[in-house]
């Protein structure tokens, strides 16, 4: 039930704590919030913008390439979902530009969540983004990617041999000399930009809003999905499982920093094996 506050009139104390948050957002030096604004709705929009710069937008294009998939000639299995491919075929050093440069961009979201975070007056180390425990999350990272690699490579192979989803293709870079320091770059990022967002900074303002943990879960472990979903139904199942993993153990060490390594192990063992193993082992699907 809310309580109410003798100062604060009709503002529960929830509103005040997002107020408070808020207002850091909004405000430029002395400056005060803008007279009647309301604190939540400053915040939702603040969400849903960062979401729609980021992996919000991405889950959208991921459904629209899916439907596409479904309504072309051919079974899921005979597709191609490729992950990292060339910009430039030929042209290795403009190729080389392009992918240092699509790395870079995807960061930016990350970037402006660090910002919003710093100017809320918590930072990056309130969602356990810094170098403080880099052993222990490196460690515990370690652990939790050997155990979902395994499990997500048995349903992966399952998933795909039912037709429930396309053969994913981690990379089908050029054979140069920046191939695979372009594919840990690549898998750097990725588990940067999606740690930090969907769990670390989704959690964080979900929980302000007044979602329940239940809900936030479900939030974000279906957003996780979602931009998987252009690999088919497969790829949609796993990362939702996957996602209530990462919330749980999130909660549990108060940190994004494991789920940052081991989704950076994760996607380091499939894009650099894939280069290494593709069309040697028979167990490895190709297309």
């Amino acid at each position: 039930m809310a309580e109410w506050s003798p100062v604060a009139g009709a503002a529960s104390v929830r509103d005040r704590e997002v107020g408070t948050a808020v207002a850091s957002e909004v405000r430029v030096g002395d400056a005060s919030p803008p007279p009647g604004s309301d604190p939540r709705r400053l915040l939702r929009s603040e969400t849903l913008l960062v979401l729609a710069l980021s992996l919000g937008a991405s889950g959208v294009s991921s459904l629209i390439s899916f439907i596409g998939s479904l309504t072309r000639t051919g079974a899921l299995k005979e597709q191609a979902a490729t992950l990292n491919g060339s910009y430039a075929p030929g042209r290795p050093w403009l190729d080389l530009s392009w992918q240092l440069f699509g790395i870079a961009t995807a960061l930016v979201p990350v970037l402006l969540v660090v910002h919003l975070l710093t100017r809320e007056g918590a930072g990056p180390r309130t969602i356990g983004f810094d170098r403080t425990q880099p052993w222990p999350d490196i460690g515990r990272g370690a652990l939790l990617a050997a155990g979902i690699g395994s499990a997500g490579l048995a349903f992966y192979l399952a998933a795909r041999a039912s037709g429930f989803n396309l053969t994913v293709v981690p990379e089908s870079l050029p054979e140069v000399w920046w191939k695979y320091p372009v594919l840990i770059l690549s898998a750097i990022q990725n588990s940067v930009l999606e740690e930090v967002i969907v769990v670390g900074y989704l959690l964080r303002r979900l929980g302000q809003l007044g979602w329940t943990p239940m809900a936030a879960l479900v939030a974000s472990s279906v957003l996780r999905g979602s931009y998987h979903l252009y690999q088919g139904i497969g790829g949609f199942v796993g990362n939702v499982v996957m996602g209530v993993v990462f919330v749980l153990l999130y909660r549990r060490w108060g940190r994004v920093g494991p789920l940052v390594a081991a989704h950076a192990l994760l996607d380091i063992v499939a894009f650099v094996g894939y280069g290494l193993l593709a069309g040697k082992v028979g167990w490895l699907p190709t297309v």
